[in-house]
């Protein structure tokens, strides 16, 4: 049985990828570009290169990949970032493991380009990501902002082919999405009810330090490695500086 697959690319002001993007995806049955309501020329650019567009209010990315799920019928999902690519190797596996009936959500390994490097070490590979869903089966949880989780009713699986990712082309960008990723995170901790302890500001920057340069061979990429791993460091002690500062000044309930 031959199944219907629909890849779907989330985007907010994309006009610099969106097109390669779609290209890299003609081998699905469908393609759609799930827009926040870009103000650049991220709409027009993928109308014209054939993907159907379908605009949806942002709110999280939890949220965005569940809308865009529900707005679909398609058996199977294939959720591509804009800054990514699928891989020439990847249509033949993905055509072949969607017929699987027992195999319901697929981790899919991304190679990942940070400033131009590709990056194969401290946790940058195979950074297994949940994008290959059998709809029906499938939900995401709703109460997570940032890093979102696939609720999957069954069995899942890691395909061997990635997809290519371009992930930041400067290290502004980086630090820039660092600074929000942190923010999201402090947030979410603050929700959950966590007081920040006095060792957390040494120990949890150190350990993750340890982890990304040690543990996960962040020491393989040079100086390149170690830059990551520093950086990634400094922005989780940054996590407990906001979480503290979320706790001295909460923000007020609506009524």
């Amino acid at each position: 049985m031959i199944m219907s697959l629909v890849a779907i690319i989330l985007t907010y002001n994309e006009a610099i990828n969106i097109v390669a993007c779609i290209d890299s995806l003609r081998w699905a049955d469908r393609i759609i570009v799930f827009d926040s309501f870009s103000t650049d020329a991220t709409v027009s650019l993928a109308t014209e290169a054939g993907a159907h567009i379908i605009q949806h209010r942002f709110e999280n990315y939890s949220k965005q990949r569940q809308a865009a799920l529900e707005a679909v019928e398609d058996e199977w999902v294939f959720f591509v970032d804009a800054d990514e690519r699928s891989s020439a190797e990847q249509p033949a596996e993905i055509l072949r493991r969607i017929q699987n009936p027992e195999i319901h959500a697929y981790g899919v390994p991304r190679h990942n380009y940070i400033c131009g490097v590709l990056t194969k070490h401290a946790g940058w590979f195979p950074d297994y990501q949940v994008r290959l869903l059998r709809r029906s089966r499938v939900r995401y949880d709703l109460t997570r902002d940032v890093h979102e989780l696939v609720i999957v009713d069954g069995a899942s699986g890691n395909l061997d082919t990635p997809l290519i990712h371009y992930n930041y082309s400067s290290w502004g960008q980086f630090i820039r999405k660092q600074e929000r990723y942190t923010d999201l995170a402090a947030q979410e901790m603050f929700e959950q009810g966590i007081r920040v302890k006095p060792q957390n500001y040494v120990l949890q920057p150190l350990r993750h330090f340890y982890w990304r340069f040690v543990t996960l061979g962040g020491y393989h990429d040079g100086l390149h490695g170690l830059r990551l791993s520093v950086l990634l460091a400094f922005y989780e002690f940054q996590k407990y500086v906001r979480l503290s500062r979320a706790w001295k000044h909460p923000s007020p309930v609506a009524p």
